[in-house]
C-alpha cells in the first residue's frame, strides 16, 4: 500500500490540485503527538470568481469559497476512509470555515487554530506565507483553498520544507489590504505572525464586509487573494 497512490486517486482532475507531504515530528499539540506525518491538498479556486474580487468580496466568491471548503472536506474524509481500510491510523483536519463572531469566540484571543493548515502546506514544500499571511502556493499563488491529513506513519517525508518567503520586495497586498493589517515584513519560519501581520485587524474588517454585504455576522474579503501578481500570472 502506498499513501501517495491513495492521495492521487482522489485528486480528480489533477491539473486543480497540488499535494505534499510533511515531517510534523514534534510541531503538533499534544493531543495529536502520535501524528508524525502531514498531508497537504489545497484546490485551486476559480479564476473568473477570484478575478471580481479586487474591489472587495461579493457572493459568487462567497458560495465558491464554501463550495471548495466542502469539497475538500469530503476529498479528506474520502481518504482518510482508504488509509483506514488498510489499517494507517488518519484524521482529516477539514478546511478552515467562514465562521461568525459566535462560533469564533473559542479563537477569538489569537485567531489560531490548533492546527495550521499552511504550516503544514509550507512544511511539505508547497509554498510559502505571504506578507497578508496568505499560503502562497508555488503552482496556483494564494488562489486555493487547503485542506490537511494527520497520519500515523513511521514514513519519513523526504521534501525541503520552505521556511522563508519568495514574496521579496513586492507589497501590492499590503498596499491594497483594506484593513492595513499587514507592515511589510517578510515572513520565515521563525517570525510570528504577529510581527508582520495583524489578524485582528483583518478579522473586523472582513465582518464588517460580511454585515454591510450579506447582512450577516460572518468574515469574507479575499482582495489580497485576487490581487496577488503570483496568482495572477502564473501560467496553469
Amino acid at each position: 500500500m502506498e499513501i501517495e497512490s491513495i492521495v492521487k486517486n482522489r485528486l480528480k482532475p489533477s491539473a486543480n490540485y497540488i499535494y505534499g507531504f510533511a515531517d510534523l515530528n514534534g510541531l503538533l499539540p499534544y493531543e495529536y503527538k502520535n501524528y508524525s506525518l502531514g498531508i497537504s491538498i489545497g484546490k485551486r479556486l476559480d479564476d473568473k470568481i477570484v478575478n471580481t474580487v479586487a474591489q472587495g468580496p461579493n457572493t459568487d466568491y462567497f458560495n465558491h469559497y464554501k463550495q471548495i471548503n466542502s469539497e475538500l472536506e469530503i476529498i479528506s474524509n474520502s481518504i482518510v476512509g482508504d488509509l483506514q481500510k488498510h489499517d494507517v491510523k488518519s484524521i482529516a483536519i477539514v478546511p478552515t470555515l467562514i465562521l461568525s463572531s459566535e462560533e469564533f469566540k473559542p479563537y477569538f484571543k489569537e485567531l489560531k487554530y490548533k492546527i495550521s493548515h499552511k504550516m503544514v502546506a509550507t512544511r511539505a514544500g508547497l509554498g510559502w506565507i505571504g506578507k497578508t499571511d496568505l499560503f502562497i502556493s508555488k503552482k496556483f499563488g494564494p488562489r486555493l483553498r487547503l485542506v490537511s491529513i494527520l497520519v500515523e506513519s513511521t514514513i519519513k517525508a523526504e521534501v525541503y520544507p520552505l521556511e522563508d518567503s519568495q514574496c521579496g520586495s513586492c507589497n501590492i497586498c499590503v498596499k491594497l489590504c483594506p484593513a492595513g493589517a499587514a507592515n511589510g515584513k517578510l515572513w520565515n519560519v521563525k517570525t510570528y505572525r504577529d510581527e508582520f501581520f495583524n489578524a485582528h485587524k483583518c478579522w473586523a474588517k472582513c465582518h464588517e464586509f460580511g454585515m454591510q454585504i450579506f447582512k450577516r455576522d460572518v468574515g469574507i474579503c479575499g482582495i489580497c487573494v485576487a490581487v496577488c501578481p503570483i496568482g495572477r500570472t502564473k501560467k496553469r
